[in-house]
């Protein structure tokens, strides 16, 4: 599942970056000022030179490199409500690359989301990115944090469960 999850975010990267150079150089280009900031309400507030784009694309493939590397490193301690021992060890560590990959796939579309809300708001004078999306990109990772729990551990019950400091308890 996760090399699933790493070619979509190396498509949606390749994606970003198409649609900043086709803006920038192809045959609707884009005025000389394009919004570069914008208020809490979805607003720009601020304009610049239309190759400020370049700077999503550029902060996307390193956070995608930063990603790709953290996803990569086997950490052996980690800080869940269950107690990580050797026999469960392997599916939280898969787990927990599973849920950075998915990571920096909801963020790589989200920055694609902005540019293009950009990039259309540029070509058409209407400016509005809507602030209802973000909340839309964290649900991935909550779904994938409820299944860090091994087969062998029991799940929190009115007689049993974990513990806030990763012991389990019995009644």
């Amino acid at each position: 599942m996760r090399k699933t999850i790493e070619v979509l975010a190396l498509i949606v990267l390749g994606y970003l970056s198409w649609i900043t150079y086709w803006a920038l150089n192809g045959l609707d280009r884009l005025p000389d000022r394009v919004p570069t900031h914008f208020d809490i309400s979805g607003h720009p507030n601020a304009w610049g030179s239309p190759t400020i784009l370049w700077v999503l694309p550029a902060v996307g493939a390193g956070l995608y490199l930063l990603f790709t590397g953290l996803a990569s490193v086997r950490f052996r301690s980690y800080n869940l409500p269950v107690r990580v021992t050797q026999a469960n060890l392997p599916l939280i560590q898969e787990k927990t690359s599973e849920m950075i990959a998915w990571i920096k796939t909801e963020m790589l579309c989200l920055f694609v989301y902005i540019q293009s809300g950009i990039i259309q708001g540029a070509r058409v004078g209407a400016f509005r990115l809507s602030p209802a999306i973000v909340p839309i990109f964290p649900g991935g990772d909550l779904r994938d944090s409820r299944n860090l729990h091994g087969r062998d551990h029991p799940r929190r019950t009115g007689t049993s469960g974990i513990s806030s400091h990763g012991r389990i308890r019995q009644k």
